[in-house]
Formats: C-alpha cells, structure tokens, sequence
C-alpha cells in the first residue's frame, strides 16, 4: 500500500496550501490562493495537495476542461511545487501518485507548465527528468526576456543611454504609488486599445483587488512630467525575480526617454539586490513566434532570452516510472 495519498483541495486547505507554498522551492506568491482564486468564476479550480503519509510534500494548482487538467491556466507558471527538503524520490513518488489519481478520475491529458527555472530559489530539475522519461511532448516554448543582474549589465543599444540623457533634461520624476488608476486609465488601457485592440489581462479592479492582497509584491512605478503621467510599470516581485508584468507609456516617449529612465532607475536601484529583472514574454502565436520589435527592443536594455516550456503529458504513462529507480 503506498505511503502517498492525493487529496483535492478545498477552502479548508487554504492555511495549509499557502503556509507550504511559503517554504517551496519553485512557487510564488501567483499560487497563493488569494491570486489564484480572484477569477475563480472562469476556471474549475482542481488543484491538488499530495501528502506522504501525515505529512504535505507537494501542491499542484490546476483547473479542469472537460477531460484534460491544465497548469492553472489563469496563472503565467506552476506546475509540481515542493519544498526545499524533498527528495527526488518523494518527488518521483509525488507525481506518480497524481498522475494515476488523475488517470482513475478520467483525466486523460495533462497540460504542465513548470515555472521557469529563475524562479526557483533551490535547484529543482526533479521535473524534468520525469517529464523525459514520461514521454511528455514539448507542445509550447515561450521566450521571455530578463537580466542576471549577478552579470555586468551591457545596454547594447546607443539610444537608451541618449534616452536616459534625455529624460533628465526633461526633469522626469519617477513616483512608487499604491493607486494604479492613473496608469491603468490614462496610460496602459488606451496604449493596448490603440495598438493592440486588446485590454489588460487583469482589469483595474482585479488588480487593485491582488494589491490590497499583496501589497509588497504588486508594485507600481509611474513617470511623471510636470505632475502628468507619461509612463509606469506594474512590478511582481518574487524572491529572486522583479517581473515587469505590464509596461507602457504615452506617444512622447521617445522624445522624452520616460521608459530609459524608468527601466535604469529600477534596474540599477530598486531591484538591484534581486537575482533577475524580467521583462517578460516577447514570443506570440502560442510560442510560434517572435515579436522581433519587442524582442530588440528588450535586449536593449541588456536582457537575454530564457524559455518557458509547456508540456503534455498523459496520465496513463505513469507506468513508465515504474523503472526509475534501480
């Protein structure tokens, strides 16, 4: 009889999930249940808790379709979260278990998106050895943009540093503000409506919402000239990473180099102790494609690409685990 029981989660789990989600080695704060659970009318939440006899060594959040479980799919990254204490075998052992839970429930796909390795404050590959000898299939690969501030920073491109030049001489004044309405409003909502014919991912309300919940980690960056907003950065920060989860600024901004200020500022001083800046995804088109703009423009400020990889898995191979350890 295995040692390993799968239980799936439900409100009276909420102090247990986010306690052991506090001390994992690959989650953040984007699994806690109160980001989790602010668009829970869209999803079927079916997340999982996997404990080895008495004791929690694993979460999963997750939402169900039909016949198929997803990495939560209103959440950038998750995946198998575990603590810094667990073995490869617990893990090995953790995930069997859930997959053939899932295999008896009548799930008959897994769609896995381990978070990025940046993201991880321990080494913690154990996935995707599994993911190997599963014979999962690579179905997405996004690239996202970010910069290992352990490196020298090396701004490739010339005219970041005349916008940087510029930006003083325009007297800009960067503000760290706990209201995101004028950023919402007057910046970032027009800029993808224009550009884009799209709106924010989160509406103000949603983020305003996730702020009140995380105050240090949802932070808020606005350029200011002459008290007028002209540009900002909505930050999730995590133990090692800063995230630029949305960026945008008004049709001056290369006249008035708003953007080099912002970026160099928090780069350079804000998050300068942080392992990682990320810019975030460049690629469209589910991974098949590159914005190249975005891309370059990016790399400017000195970032490099790093993957982010999206799995299929069918629960029924578990059996191909039976071998691993010899």
């Amino acid at each position: 009889m295995s040692d390993f029981k799968v239980l799936t989660y439900t409100s009276k789990d909420y102090k247990i999930w986010n306690d052991f989600l506090d001390a994992s080695k690959n989650g953040t704060f984007l699994c806690h249940r109160d980001f989790m659970e602010y668009h829970k009318d869209r999803f079927q939440d079916q997340s999982y808790l996997i404990f080895k006899k008495d004791k929690l060594v694993a979460i999963f959040p997750a939402n169900k379709s039909n016949h198929i479980l997803y990495s939560h799919q209103g959440l950038t990254y998750g995946g198998l979260i575990v603590s810094k204490e667990t073995s490869f075998k617990t893990v090995l052992k953790a995930f069997k278990s859930l997959l053939e839970t899932l295999q008896s429930s009548g799930i008959e796909e897994l769609i896995l998106k381990p978070s990025p390795r940046m993201y991880h404050t321990h080494p913690s590959d154990e996935m995707e050895y599994l993911l190997f000898k599963l014979q999962a299939e690579l179905i997405r690969k996004d690239l996202t943009l970010a910069i290992d501030t352990s490196q020298p920073i090396k701004i490739t491109a010339s005219n970041r540093k005349r916008g940087l030049k510029k930006a003083i001489k325009q007297g800009l004044i960067i503000k760290e503000e706990t209201d995101l309405d004028l950023f919402w409003n007057q910046i970032l909502i027009p800029n993808l409506v224009e550009k884009h014919g799209v709106t924010p991912v989160h509406t103000l309300e949603e983020i305003t919402y996730l702020k009140t919940k995380f105050p240090n980690k949802i932070r808020q960056f606005s350029v200011y000239k002459d008290n007028e907003i002209v540009a900002g950065t909505t930050v999730f920060e995590t133990g090692k990473v800063a995230h630029a989860q949305y960026i945008s600024a008004n049709n001056l901004k290369q006249e008035l180099g708003s953007l080099d200020m912002l970026f160099h500022h928090l780069i350079n001083e804000v998050y300068k102790d942080k392992a990682y800046f990320d810019f975030g995804v460049c690629s469209e088109n589910s991974g098949k494609q590159i914005n190249s703009g975005l891309q370059s423009w990016k790399e400017s400020f000195g970032a490099s690409s790093i993957s982010h990889d999206f799995y299929s898995v069918f629960p029924k191979n578990h059996i191909l685990l039976n071998d691993v350890l010899i």
